[in-house]
């Protein structure tokens, strides 16, 4: 018997040998030579266990083990090793902390200070992401966006069933096609074409909490603001968007808006475990845990509404200008879909992104500035008195709208900035890179380093929050709701590192570089447009009075809600403006 084991096997006409490390004898089966015409993958494993015994298979399993770990230990030497906190938590690393933390910017803040301006934290699976709150590696990262850095296998697995293959979803030229056809719907001219209906949304809220108010007392009445702002959101990206009118600021049942209101309801903590899962083994995703039939339902109702608004809108109706009059967002990008070379399912997913962004985002911003007036009842008299001061009886100009320098705009940046409606993002590192440093810090093993190495596959995660209240960019009163610091050119935002970050004025609320939010001219627009309407008739305060606790609701985005009431509610009292306080 030999001191050596060659396993002959014949498959498609090629001999194969696998030779073994020698052994004593006794270690081993003889195996003569086997010819073997057709050979699988089953049969090959029935001979290898003929021929191996389980110590032996264990041996060759530790050394492939063993090899691996050592391969990666030798590629790895040119990645920088960072430093940050650890988790005992091997499954999802810091994400419980994070999700659990009051204010999870803070949270980062605090790493940032300790570890560096860029450091890594425990992730899933014993894996770890790279944390940037640096200038000079932030604009780095804007820049590669949608080529060098992308989406997470998780999130996109996530964008498609939910939204489709939009603009969110897509990457690379695709996301370049797609954004390039979105780009005549949002200049200026046609968001200022769209703002008699950012007008005509809140006047229909003022209808119907005029009715609400007249059958009240006089010191005022309760009104669950954050539905009443979801309405106005929604009715608004409805008409906006495509031209289609929800209703539910007239008393209308929308299953859209049904479902996103079905979501703000408590998450029990099965929900919570799948869902976290579900990032991790996709095999979760399909367990039909109730928030997981909510959001199959708002993605098919999303998709159904998407195809039943482009079933009306076909090649023929367009070549006859049946859209000539249509200024909405999708009615111009049909007319630009074929010169972009936008396919059916692209632009219908363009809906659900619309939805998505156009709903959520300025819904949460106009809860935050209903609650920072109520919070500040100087504050809420000092814009009334702006606003007023245009006309009582007439809405803001688009110039008096989009100005900078007016309260009123220091006011909605100092939402985006304290209020961010994302208060983070993660990419993924499609190939090797290397992120510049503004300034050195120290890797994990006490070395300077002025360049950090990352690994293709490594995720990547923007802080929005953090950075936009980080002390470190916006001086010692960061955390403070302060709108004069728009305003003061002396102590204000040009005074502070924050000038440092690119962005929309110096601020990530709307990511930046190739992926910054197209959509954030209409944002800020509609929300100016909604809370000048509002604050002309309405004073707000909190029942509870300035100090009630403002906690986190989690729902596609957080939201705001008052602590102790149910799922998102932010009760406030509202009464009339008669013009004397």
């Amino acid at each position: 018997m030999p001191t050596s084991t060659c396993l002959w096997l014949r498959a498609e006409g090629i001999w194969i040998s696998i030779n073994r490390i020698p052994f004593p004898p006794r270690s081993f089966k003889y195996l003569p030579r086997t010819r073997v015409c057709s050979m699988n993958v089953e049969r090959i494993l029935n001979i290898l266990r003929s021929a191996l015994r389980p110590i032996d298979a264990g041996i060759l399993l530790s050394s492939g083990v063993l090899c691996y770990l050592l391969f990666r230990r030798v590629r790895s030497r040119r990645y920088t090793s960072l430093r940050g906190p650890w988790s005992f938590n091997l499954l999802f690393g810091v994400l419980p902390k994070i999700l659990g933390a009051d204010d999870p910017g803070d949270v980062y803040e605090e790493w940032a200070s300790r570890y560096g301006s860029v450091f890594s934290v425990p992730a899933a699976l014993g894996s770890r992401r790279v944390v940037i709150t640096d200038p000079k590696t932030l604009a780095h990262f804007a820049a590669r966006e949608t080529y060098g850095y992308i989406g997470t296998p998780q999130s996109k697995r996530f964008q498609e069933k939910i939204i489709g293959k939009g603009l969110f979803w897509a990457e690379g030229d695709s996301h370049k096609r797609q954004r390039r056809a979105l780009n005549p719907a949002f200049t200026n001219a046609a968001i200022k074409n769209l703002t008699s209906i950012f007008f005509d949304s809140a006047y229909k809220a003022k209808a119907a909490w005029d009715a609400t108010l007249e059958s009240g007392p006089q010191e005022g009445t309760i009104i669950e603001v954050q539905l009443w702002m979801n309405h106005i959101s929604l009715d608004t990206i409805g008409l906006a968007g495509f031209s289609h009118d929800f209703g539910t600021l007239s008393g209308k049942t929308s299953t859209i808006a049904t479902v996103f209101d079905s979501l703000g309801s408590k998450i029990s903590f099965f929900d919570t475990v799948t869902l976290l899962l579900s990032f991790i083994f996709p095999i979760f995703a399909r367990i039909p845990t109730p928030r997981r039939m909510m959001l199959n339902d708002l993605g098919k109702t999303m998709q159904s509404l998407g195809d039943r608004f482009l079933h009306t809108n076909t090649a023929d109706s367009i070549r006859s200008d049946t859209l000539s009059g249509d200024k909405s967002v999708i009615g111009l990008l049909v007319k630009s879909a074929s010169t972009e070379k936008i396919s059916h399912d692209e632009v219908a997913a363009q809906i659900n992104v619309l939805l998505i962004a156009g709903y959520e985002t300025t819904s949460i911003s106009l809860t935050w500035a209903l609650i920072e007036l109520s919070r500040n009842p100087d504050m809420q008299t000092k814009l009334r008195n702006e606003i007023l001061s245009w006309g009582r009886d007439r809405d803001p100009t688009w110039e008096e709208l989009t100005a900078q320098g007016t309260f009123l705009d220091a006011f909605t940046c100092e939402i985006l900035r304290v209020h961010p409606p994302l208060p983070e993002l993660h990419r993924m590192a499609a190939e090797d890179d290397i992120l510049p440093l503004t300034e050195p810090l120290m890797d994990a093993h006490g070395k300077q380093v002025e360049s950090v190495f990352v690994e293709k596959g490594t995720v990547v995660t923007l802080p929005i929050q953090c950075i936009n209240r980080s002390e470190a960019f916006w001086g010692p009163d960061a955390k403070v709701f302060n709108p004069a610091r728009w305003l003061d050119e002396s102590h204000g935002v040009n005074q502070h590192r924050a000038q440092e970050i690119q962005g929309y004025r110096h601020m990530l609320t709307f990511s930046d570089g190739a992926r910054i939010c197209l959509g954030k001219v209409f944002a800020v627009t509609e929300f100016k447009a909604v809370l000048s309407v509002l604050l002309r008739h309405f004073i707000f305060e909190l029942p509870r009075g300035p100090d009630t606790v403002i906690g986190r609701h989690r729902n596609l985005l957080p939201r705001p809600k008052v602590e102790g009431e149910a799922g998102y509610e932010v009760p406030l009292r509202v009464r009339h403006y008669v013009g004397t306080e």
